[in-house]
C-alpha cells in the first residue's frame, strides 16, 4: 500500500494552494512539522503563527491535509471482504498510523466476512492507552447484527509489541464474544506503517 509521502503532501500544497515551490510558507510548514505524525496533526492555531498565513489559508492547508488522507484510502470493490489480516490493516492503516493518541478502531463482518458499513472508533485514550470496554464494542456489533468482529488499535510510538493490557483485553473480547455468538477473528495492532495479528502471533 502507497502510505503518502512528505513530498506528495508538498506537491498537493504547492498545487492547490497556488504556491511556488520552494515558497516561504511551504518550506516553514515543513519546517516546523518535519515529520508525517507532527503535519497531519496540526492545528489552525499552529499554523496562523507562521507569517503569512491567516484563518482562511489555515483552513486552505487543513483541507489540503484532509484531501491527502482521501487520496490515500484504499479502493475497494462492493462489497470488502477481509481474507487475511492484511485486508484489515490496510483498510485502517490509512486511517490510525499517524495519530498521537490510541484510537480503537472495529471492523464489523457478516458470515461471508464482508465488511458491514464503516469501521467505527469505539473509544481515543491517552498516548499510551486506549480503555475499551466490551459493553460498547458488543452494543455496536449487535446494532449491525455482524456475525463477527476485528478488533484493531494503533500504538503511537509506532512500535507494535501487544502490551500484557492488550492482551489482557483481547481475551476479555474472545470470551464475551463467545458467550453472545460474535466471534473476534482478530486485534492488531497498527504502528508506523506496519501491523501486528495476534492471531497470526497465537496469542489469542
Amino acid at each position: 500500500m502507497n502510505v503518502y509521502s512528505l513530498p506528495s503532501i508538498k506537491t498537493l500544497f504547492t498545487e492547490v494552494l497556488a504556491e511556488r515551490e520552494g515558497s516561504y510558507v511551504v518550506n516553514e510548514i515543513f519546517a516546523r512539522f518535519p515529520s508525517l505524525v507532527d503535519l497531519m496533526n496540526v492545528t489552525e492555531q499552529e499554523l496562523t503563527e507562521i507569517k503569512g498565513i491567516g484563518r482562511v489559508r489555515a483552513r486552505q492547508i487543513i483541507a489540503v491535509l484532509q484531501l491527502a488522507r482521501k487520496l490515500n484510502e484504499p479502493l475497494h470493490s462492493s462489497p470488502c471482504i477481509i481474507r487475511s489480516p492484511k485486508d484489515a490493516a490496510d483498510l485502517l492503516l490509512p486511517h490510525l498510523h499517524y495519530l498521537q493518541q490510541e484510537h480503537f478502531v472495529v471492523i464489523f463482518l457478516n458470515t461471508k466476512n464482508h465488511v458491514i458499513g464503516q469501521p467505527e472508533t469505539i473509544s481515543i485514550g491517552t498516548l499510551n492507552a486506549a480503555i475499551v470496554h466490551p459493553r460498547e464494542l458488543f452494543r455496536a456489533a449487535v446494532k449491525r447484527s455482524a456475525a463477527s468482529i476485528i478488533a484493531c488499535h494503533n500504538h503511537p510510538s509506532g512500535v507494535v509489541d501487544p502490551s500484557p493490557e492488550d492482551l489482557q483485553l483481547t481475551k476479555r473480547l474472545v470470551e464475551v464474544g463467545e458467550i453472545i455468538g460474535i466471534e473476534v477473528l482478530d486485534h492488531i495492532i497498527i504502528g508506523d506503517n506496519r501491523f501486528l495479528s495476534l492471531k497470526e502471533q497465537g496469542l489469542m
